[in-house]
């Protein structure tokens, strides 16, 4: 079992409610990965890389009603926490494994990821946007919610320790406070320019940093072929 695995096994139970206490911009962050989510199909095919308790896809399932959803994840026990909140929808399936190694054989109208791919090594998040353009429908869109590097170590100073102090201040006890802490440990974030220019070289189009709040943004690419 891997560290990020045995991590987020622990936590599952707790995931969601935590959530808003450990992400300061959380309505924003959320809410312009769906908002920007627009594809040409009111029953999309989506996959969910990182998909943890399925709360990205059911933000986006409230959008797209019809939409097919994939969720792939690490955690088996964090997916077993979205296999109860999608209970009684069959358009929901659920793949547990390593999405960085995994062989997808559908094609998909979009590809979201909040949260997880500050996971990977530079190299593996290179190699998964390049994955994830060539299992793009035409047209479809790629987006990735995630933390990311400061510019400089004085600005990642800075967004490290303003985050702090919100999740110390957010109501969370100790216990859960120090286990994120801990969890911290496992990230490799990546500078968004950098992410921003492999999403180019994988051959997205219109890639842009859609929403930014100190160290959480949302980054965008489309597939025209």
């Amino acid at each position: 079992m891997s560290e990020v695995q045995r991590k987020f096994d622990a936590v599952s139970k707790k995931y969601d409610e935590q959530r808003k206490k450990f992400i300061p911009c959380f309505d924003d962050f959320y809410g312009t990965a769906v908002s920007v989510a627009s594809v040409g199909t009111e029953s999309p095919r989506i996959l969910d890389m990182g998909a943890g308790t399925g709360l990205l896809s059911a933000f986006l399932m409230k959008r797209y009603p019809g939409a097919s959803l994939t969720l792939i994840d690490i955690s088996e026990k964090m997916l077993d926490v979205a296999k109860d909140r999608f209970r009684g929808n069959s358009n929901v399936k659920y793949i547990i494994a390593d999405y960085s190694k995994y062989d997808f054989t559908e094609k998909y109208d979009m590809i979201v990821s909040a949260l997880s791919i500050h996971h990977l090594e530079d190299e593996e998040k290179n190699k998964l946007y390049k994955k994830s353009y060539s299992i793009l429908k035409e047209n479809g869109i790629f987006i990735n919610a995630d933390q990311v590097h400061g510019e400089t170590p004085f600005i990642d100073n800075l967004n490290k320790t303003t985050w702090r102090h919100y999740v110390e201040n957010s109501g969370l006890t100790e216990e859960e406070i120090l286990a994120g802490y801990e969890r911290t440990k496992l990230d490799k974030d990546s500078k968004l320019d950098q992410q921003l220019e492999w999403l180019k070289e994988a051959g997205f189009c219109d890639v842009s940093c859609i929403y930014k709040y100190y160290h959480f943004a949302v980054m965008f690419g489309r597939k025209i072929v």
